[in-house]
């Protein structure tokens, strides 16, 4: 740009700076950055947020920070900035915490000076404004330090873990410890397994957004019928429910009709909704705090089941109700899988589908054609959430009040599978619901959906 087009750029703007007040669940993430300054006494620990990738020449994704970013910071929605980077330094006492980030785009000359017109990645005329760095150090109750002083801070002889493989920057100024890095990842995931007060808000929440939109697919069903991608449709009625009421999507949807219902994770969705069909919609709405919903349906297109997806729906309705009836605290994680899988053995044994064993020691090899997956897993700020936990604490570990998880057992009986009849081939079914675990048993988060086939029928029609 010449010089005297720049010069234009440097002066005449109001003072716009504004006093914040604390973000949403500012108070519950400096709990949480507690327990990890208690956990790494001596120690650095380095969060990054993450930063942009691109999608297109230039354009990028939209942004969604590191769930462990989000979770000690209680960061929200659009307002999440690239290559952030949470920095506990240690302290006699314990750790002070810095937030270095990229400030507001300055507009008085200096050496970011013409970023806010020219960056089309950063600057504030192309992406909106950022907080400045008061405005930061307001909203989180820490403090707050340009992204650029990021290298002098991670000098200096001190032990540092680091959250590896999200900031390309702390990658190459930290040197990798594996083990230490491996410890950090588990315990911050291990973190997140009770979900405290404002979590299950926000999952509730989530949820209830998620609910609002199966609502609004099954206004939209008889419309989709007379298009060549229906499936299109409903993904995109689902999606504007996630960009209205929240962030947007918690994971991409799963809008299977017809024989697509026997693929698990099908994303397509670019095939057609038939009457008579069954529509699969599996969708989550992420909330602006980024927590979110996941819940899953198998729905006739006309409005009834036949016969034959009826048959299915009531075995997995009954697998995923004897599933619920497992939720406790005390009780072992995959209790709720077991008794969900026992329940669908005992069914196949009585279709004669189930390839041998006995239907009151189930053996997952057995009927795993046409099970595949398992029947549920924690849910939180992500779909899958608390992955990095230790198996003793989560797949093998037990039930406690505040964890939050779903159950969707599920049978997919493939359109070539010649093991079963042929009026079951291409149906495919999952029913899943999120749950809240308390003293007092379980909580189902999405009871605003009705789960037996006759309630949805119902449901169904009087939406129509």
């Amino acid at each position: 740009m010449p010089a005297a087009s720049a010069e234009a750029f440097r002066q005449g703007w109001a003072d716009t700076g504004l006093k914040l007040s604390p973000v949403p669940g500012a108070a519950y993430a400096a709990k949480r950055r507690a327990a990890v300054s208690e956990r790494f006494p001596g120690e650095r620990i380095v969060i990054p947020a993450g930063g942009l990738k691109v999608r297109s020449n230039d354009f990028d994704y939209a942004f969604r920070p590191h769930s462990a970013f989000v979770h000690l910071t209680a960061e929200q929605g659009a307002n999440a900035v690239p290559d952030s980077v949470l920095v506990f330094e240690p302290t006699g006492t314990g750790h002070s915490v810095t937030l270095y980030t990229r400030p507001r785009s300055p507009r008085d000359g200096g050496p970011n000076g013409t970023e806010f017109y020219r960056s089309r990645q950063h600057g504030e005329f192309w992406v909106g404004r950022r907080r400045t760095l008061s405005e930061t150090a307001d909203a989180f109750g820490i403090e707050a330090a340009a992204r650029d002083d990021l290298q002098r801070a991670l000098g200096g002889n001190v032990p540092t873990r680091v959250l590896r493989g999200e900031d390309a920057l702390v990658d190459a100024l930290v040197p990798p410890s594996a083990r230490d890095e491996a410890e950090l990842s588990t315990f911050l995931s291990e973190l997140r397994l009770v979900k405290d007060e404002w979590e299950i808000e926000q999952l509730r929440a989530a949820v209830g957004s998620t609910v609002a939109g199966f609502h609004d697919v099954v206004g939209e069903l008889r419309h989709a019928t007379g298009l060549a991608r229906g499936e299109r449709w409903i993904e995109g009625t689902f999606n504007r429910r996630a960009r209205l009421d929240g962030y947007g999507l918690g994971f991409d949807t799963i809008a299977a009709a017809g024989a697509h219902s026997c693929v698990l994770h099908w994303m397509r969705n670019d095939g057609p909704v038939r009457d008579g069909d069954l529509l699969l919609l599996d969708a989550g709405v992420e909330a602006d705090s980024f927590y979110t919903g996941d819940v899953t349906r198998a729905l006739p297109v006309s409005g009834q089941f036949t016969d034959a997806q009826r048959r299915v729906y009531d075995l997995v309705f009954a697998a995923q109700s004897a599933g619920i009836a497992a939720l406790r605290p005390g009780a072992r994680y995959g209790d709720f899988h077991h008794a969900a899988m026992r329940v669908i053995a005992e069914g196949l044994d009585g279709w004669g589908l189930r390839p041998g064993g006995t239907a009151s020691d189930p053996d997952p090899g057995l009927y795993g054609r046409y099970t595949v997956c398992g029947s549920g897993h924690m849910l939180g700020l992500d779909c899958h959430d608390c992955s990095g936990a230790r198996s003793e604490t989560y797949a093998d570990g037990v039930l406690q009040a505040g964890h939050v998880l779903t159950v969707e057992p599920g049978l997919y009986f493939q359109p070539d599978d010649l093991t079963i009849p042929e009026e079951l081939r291409g149906i495919g079914i999952r029913i899943e619901d999120d749950f809240l675990i308390t003293a007092d048993g379980p909580v189902c988060l999405s009871s605003g959906l009705p789960r037996g086939a006759d309630e949805v029928e119902a449901w169904m029609a009087s939406l129509r």
